[in-house]
């Protein structure tokens, strides 16, 4: 039963008893009987202005609870001119700013997080109570479309509260971060992925730089006296008279000859340091790519390798440097080439509409353990490789800001990717 309905009852009742006892009392007097049935009716009457004030504030208290309940924080009461009421009145209406005031607040910032959150450059997944995507933003879409397995198994494997860096396919590199926060009391998981691809290239890129021009330096003021050493005692005629010593006059030659080709592979290492920026013209890329089958065909034969080239069109213009191009396709046809122990094919796929050219050849295929190393410097799966080609290959379609890649799709089928976006 609710208090108004009990405050009800009790004054009717005690109003009741009143009446039936004035009468029993003052029956025999009727002037005393009207007066005692006046102050009754004055009673009531006081009863129910009483009820009213104290009604009031509880008949508020419903209305601000029920506005409460339905998040309503615009209801605001006005003052009635009674100071209990008006204490309680004032009471509610600062609550109830300073709740409208702290929920514009939160909606400001939830919406200003939520934007960083869509916008950021950085990959966000929060996950919910059960370990489930709860959010994604489009950073981290767009980074799990293009290496969802391996990046996913990667996440599962890091410890919350760790990070780790990841490359995948040998050319984009990842920082992998697993944090933890409170919701509501509970822990709730959100991952950041990061790509560091550019910071990691250009660390590489001055160390590297910084061993070669070491290196070059040292090697070329050794080699330079002593192979003109090497040749003024070779053309000394009468220090070769006796037979004798002509297994010591071709060890010379041979020394000679070895210290040319230490020059040639340190001319190789310069070279890759002193690429210059991407002179970027209007080429047509398709003829470009037929020049470099034509040029590669000879070595190509040699293995009994097929070279097809396939394409809609006969032109797509491309802006980039056709020097730096043509290098690079060489070294990835020459690569192809060399993977393909005996008897194969190597096909190029200009898709215009995806802009993108893929070549793919019937080789052996990379291994997992290699995949995470390709385009390092001075990394190479062959025994006498210097680890030059593919570091020079993306020297350059990183000078044309080309994304690309290399993987092997499947046993006997391996794709290198340039998309010219």
């Amino acid at each position: 039963m609710k208090l108004k309905t009990k405050y009800i009852l009790f004054l009717v009742l005690l109003h009741l008893i009143c009446l039936v006892m004035s009468y029993l009392i003052f029956k025999e007097n009727k002037f005393i009987f009207l007066l005692a049935e006046v102050f009754i009716i004055i009673s009531i009457l006081i009863s129910l202005s009483l009820y009213k004030q104290l009604i009031a504030p509880l008949s508020y208290l419903s209305q601000g609870v029920s506005a409460i309940k339905d998040k309503d924080f615009n209801v605001k009461f006005l003052s009635t001119g009674k100071k209990e009421v008006d204490e309680l009145v004032d009471v509610y209406n600062r609550m109830i700013d300073e709740l409208r005031t702290e929920r514009t607040k939160q909606q400001e910032q939830h919406f200003f997080l939520e934007k960083l959150i869509q916008t950021s450059p950085t990959g966000i997944i929060i996950l919910d109570y059960d370990k489930q995507v709860k959010q994604i933003n489009p950073k981290a879409t767009e980074i799990l479309n293009n290496n969802q397995h391996l990046l996913e198994n990667q996440i599962h494997e890091i410890k919350t509260g760790s990070s780790k860096v990841v490359r995948v396919n040998g050319v984009h590199t990842y920082k992998i971060q697993k944090s933890r926060f409170i919701d509501r009391g509970f822990e709730r998981i959100f991952i950041m992925i990061e790509e560091v691809t550019a910071e990691i290239f250009a660390a590489e890129k001055g160390v590297y730089n910084k061993v070669i021009r070491m290196m070059a330096h040292e090697v070329n003021n050794t080699i330079g006296p002593v192979n003109s050493i090497i040749n003024t005692a070779l053309s000394q005629q009468n220090l070769w008279l006796n037979e004798q010593d002509y297994s010591l006059k071709n060890a010379l030659k041979v020394a000679a000859d070895r210290n040319q080709n230490l020059n040639i592979f340190m001319r190789n290492f310069a070279d890759l340091v002193k690429l210059p920026a991407a002179n970027r013209k209007k080429i047509n890329l398709v003829e470009l790519i037929k020049s470099v089958t034509e040029l590669m065909y000879f070595p190509a034969n040699e293995k009994n390798i097929k070279i097809d080239f396939e394409s809609t069109h006969e032109s797509y213009f491309i802006s980039a440097d056709v020097e730096q191009m043509e290098q690079a396709l060489i070294n990835v046809v020459k690569n192809a080439i060399e993977a393909i122990e005996n008897t194969g094919k190597i096909t190029l796929t200009l898709d215009q509409s995806k802009q993108m050219l893929t070549i793919s050849d019937t080789g052996k295929g990379i291994s997992q353990q290699d995949t995470e190393q390709l385009f390092s410097p001075f990394f190479s799966t062959k025994k006498d490789g210097q680890g030059i080609g593919l570091t020079l290959v993306r020297e350059i379609l990183l000078n044309h800001n080309f994304d690309f890649s290399l993987k092997t799709i499947q046993p006997n089928e391996t794709q290198f990717s340039i998309k010219f976006t």
